[in-house]
Order: structure tokens, then C-alpha cells, then sequence
């Protein structure tokens, strides 16, 4: 909280091109750490730096969660065609358990020439407790809630959202997603399509683009562009940021640089 490095993972020089344009990562139980370089794979490794497991794949994309069964949920945008799916679910053993194709949905003439770094550009995945699965179709400017047989039953953002980044389903229903073409983190009320919060009260400049919000158990949220860290409370309030120095992103390769994601660990 300090803003001191008190552990640090260095991906492998080998391995550096696949970094950009950023990537999630998350603790998992034992605290292993676990991480997706787009296009390439995901990786867990331990804290002394071992890999303890991996997945390569080159059309793996932003998103990864380790699911409470032990199989891992990806999100799979990195150019992805009509043919691919979307989302998978990896056992421990790299066999695909379950998957969801968004060609089943969405093949008609509004959706089908779609093309801007693959055809839906998934760029997050959430299972949900009632075993449904949120998805963020960046290029379809949408998130939808499929259920296991991949029907979708939710359709959230429609007519609100531009390139959706990072959603997050909250424990009172609704659903936290970056809009980036607004710089901002909307609560959705899906029930109803509507925005009932925003983070629009608080200035984002030069931290373009924003990419990640995520909502604490105290009620506040975090929200992660290029050079900032911060956390707010519901007013819009700042109690806490993180700052790289001395940097500002100004040039074509901005979108490529900074952070991408954090999550709050080891506190309440």
C-alpha cells in the first residue's frame, strides 16, 4: 500500500514480445500467480518464480481466472475468426472442457464483417455463482451472460458502450465495465440497461487508455489506466493512488504501454 515492490515476477526475455498490449494477471489459492500473455499463452507460476503450469495458445487473449474446480477460464480475442471460439474452460491437463461460439449468435449481417484484431476481440471472461459465464465482445461494444448450453440470456451495454474493457459482475447483480471511449468505469443495471454509477468524477488525463476497474469490498473501486493506479469511493472521492513516475503517454504506441490491470490482495 506504500508503493514499495515487495515481490516481482520478470517474464522471460523470451517471452517479452508477447506483453503488450498488456496483460491480466491474479493470485490464485496458494498463492501462486497466475498470467496470460496475449497471443501467446498462459502461464501460473510460483513465488520463487517457477512455472508450475502453462497453456500455449496463440489466440489466448486478455482475460484468464482460475476456476474453483480447478480448470481455467480464457478468454480467447487474439484475432480470432467466425470459426473460433470465444472462451474456453482448460482442465489441468490442457483438455478443453467446455467452450462458447459466439458464431451461433451472432453470424447475421450486422455482426459478420466485423474485423479489428480478430472478429469479436473477447477481451474478458467472468463464471458467474450461477454457473452462467459473463463475456466482453470488445468489437461488438456489448457484454453478454451465456449459460452452460451458451445460450445468452443478458445482453448488457447495447447503446452504451464503446471497445468494453475489463467487466466484472457485482455481488448486487449488476456489472462493472470499462467504457473506453467515455474514460470512465460504468455500473450497469442489466435488468434495465441503465448506468446507476459512474466514475466520470474523477479526472483520468493522461492516462489514456483506462483499462480496469474493479470493485472492493469496502464499496470503493479501483481503477487502472497507463500511468495511474487509484482507488475511489462511490462520491468519487481519491483515499489512495499509485503513480509511475515521471511518465506520460502521448505517442501512437501509448495504448501499448503502463499498466493494464491490478487487483487488491492480502486486505479487506
Amino acid at each position: 500500500m506504500l508503493g514499495e515492490v515487495v515481490w516481482e515476477y520478470l517474464i522471460p526475455e523470451e517471452l517479452r514480445a508477447f506483453n503488450n498490449p498488456g496483460f491480466d494477471v491474479t493470485a490464485v489459492p496458494g498463492g501462486n500467480v497466475l498470467f496470460v500473455l496475449p497471443r501467446y499463452g498462459v502461464y501460473e507460476v510460483d513465488r520463487q518464480g517457477n512455472t508450475v503450469w502453462s497453456f500455449i495458445d496463440e489466440k489466448v487473449s486478455h482475460d484468464v481466472d482460475r476456476l474453483p474446480n480447478g480448470n481455467t477460464l480464457i478468454a480467447w480475442g487474439g484475432g480470432d475468426g467466425h470459426d473460433d471460439p470465444q472462451v474456453r474452460e482448460i482442465s489441468p491437463s490442457g483438455e478443453t472442457v467446455w467452450a462458447w461460439y459466439a458464431r451461433d449468435h451472432y453470424s447475421d449481417s450486422s455482426f459478420s464483417k466485423i474485423e479489428r484484431d480478430g472478429w469479436t476481440h473477447t477481451n474478458s471472461a467472468q463464471r458467474l455463482p450461477n454457473g452462467n459465464t459473463l463475456i466482453g465482445l470488445r468489437n461488438f461494444h456489448i457484454v453478454v451472460e451465456v449459460e452452460p448450453d451458451g445460450s445468452v440470456v443478458n445482453t448488457v451495454g447495447s447503446g452504451l458502450l464503446v471497445n468494453p474493457h475489463g467487466s466484472k459482475f457485482l455481488k448486487n447483480g449488476n456489472v462493472l465495465v470499462i467504457n473506453q471511449f467515455a474514460m470512465a468505469a460504468l455500473e450497469i443495471r442489466p435488468a434495465t440497461n441503465k448506468v446507476v454509477w459512474t466514475s466520470r468524477a474523477v479526472s483520468m488525463d493522461n492516462v489514456k487508455p483506462l483499462r480496469d476497474a474493479d470493485r472492493l469490498p469496502n464499496g470503493n473501486t479501483i481503477l487502472t489506466g497507463s500511468t495511474k493506479i487509484l482507488e475511489m469511493t462511490s462520491e468519487g472521492e481519491v483515499v489512495w493512488k499509485l503513480v509511475l513516475k515521471d511518465q506520460r503517454y502521448r505517442d501512437q504506441d501509448a495504448s501499448l504501454l503502463g499498466f493494464y490491470s491490478s487487483e487488491r490482495i492480502g486486505t479487506p
